[in-house]
């Protein structure tokens, strides 16, 4: 196949923090030839997810770093090709870890699920019907089990994970109450997503007011994706007995420095509180589980989702900066040129 060009967008630079444009190039090399077992993938859509940020950089995470100089990790959904494997048929749509990349091949071992050619989009399986959908589900369901009638917050609630969260609360009976950023993801929230309120951390005068005035019997359960002074307020809240997934720590600026920050230990205590850290590759054997039910809810209308398009691949490097920045509106997404 060395007469087809593979683009690539290439790790170039270990960055600290989150990667902006420069540390990323983008080149073209030939695809290289199938060996037995192998098929190759063309990719139609490029994920750009939150964890991105940790696999760019050399830090205690949970999962390797991608090595500088490599096609930059990331998820991605496509359509097969060509194949030399008898598992995978020409015309398959597959979704899984195939990189910033025009073209992937594979031996299936970084599969995360074929998706049928059904009336849902294949891109929703990089979204509510992928990793963003499959977090929410088992991070709420699973780790804070709220049960009808409680009161559930969610930290960057107009996001691809926190959209799903409030609208899964809501649909098991519970108060959703969002914190997001900026009038415009106020209005998603409440008018899209369907949360009971929401607060806008970026204009609120006073975020433990707003708390307050949004939960007034506690909270019951916290969906946390951010870390640092949004958190910080929700603690004083905690409903007895209250439970908290921990998903994401979108605020931290770097990971190398444990951050310090008001001990919650009392909190935890008096409340009775549970704090459980989370990763949705713990459930790897269970996803789906999860993609069949989020299914129903989507076909249904009781889940929406928005999607933040970017038309070609010129556009990956500056992606992750843009997600950390808050400036998409929808799960985002890289349309391969």
């Amino acid at each position: 196949m060395s007469n087809m060009e593979n683009r690539r967008i290439i790790l170039n630079a270990r960055p600290v923090g989150v990667p902006g444009a420069e540390f990323f190039s983008i080149d073209t090399a030939p695809v290289d030839d199938l060996s037995a077992g192998q098929f190759l993938i063309k990719n139609m859509y490029l994920s750009v997810d939150p964890a991105m940020r940790g696999w760019a950089n050399d830090a205690p995470n949970y999962s390797p770093p991608v090595p500088v100089g490599d096609v930059m990790r990331a998820f991605a959904v496509g359509e097969i090709v060509a194949s030399e494997n008898l598992d995978y048929a020409v015309g398959e749509l597959v979704a899984g870890v195939f990189g910033w990349q025009r073209f992937a091949i594979s031996d299936g071992s970084n599969i995360m699920r074929r998706i049928a050619c059904d009336d849902l989009s294949p891109t929703l399986a990089l979204g509510v019907l992928g990793l963003n959908g499959i977090t929410a589900y088992f991070g709420l369901l699973d780790v804070c089990n709220p049960q009808s009638g409680e009161t559930v917050i969610v930290s960057t609630s107009a996001g691809a994970v926190g959209s799903c969260v409030g609208q899964i609360a809501k649909i098991q009976g519970c108060k959703a109450v969002g914190i997001t950023g900026g009038p415009e993801k106020i209005a998603l929230c409440l008018n899209e997503f369907g949360y009971d309120a929401a607060i806008d951390y970026k204009n609120a005068s006073d975020i433990n007011a707003e708390i307050s005035a949004a939960c007034p019997d506690g909270v019951n359960c916290y969906f946390d994706n951010t870390c640092g002074p949004i958190s910080d307020a929700v603690f004083e809240h905690l409903a007895l007995g209250a439970r908290i997934t921990v998903c994401g720590t979108a605020s931290l600026q770097e990971w190398e420095t444990i951050p310090q920050g008001p001990r919650i230990h009392r909190q935890l205590m008096v409340n009775r509180a549970r704090m459980t850290g989370f990763l949705v590759l713990d459930y790897n054997a269970r996803y789906m589980e999860a993609v069949d039910q989020l299914a129903i809810w989507v076909r249904s209308g009781q889940i929406s989702s928005r999607e933040h398009i970017l038309d070609g691949m010129d556009h990956a490097p500056g992606a992750i900066e843009m997600l950390y920045r808050g400036e998409n509106t929808g799960k985002l997404l890289i349309k391969v040129d």
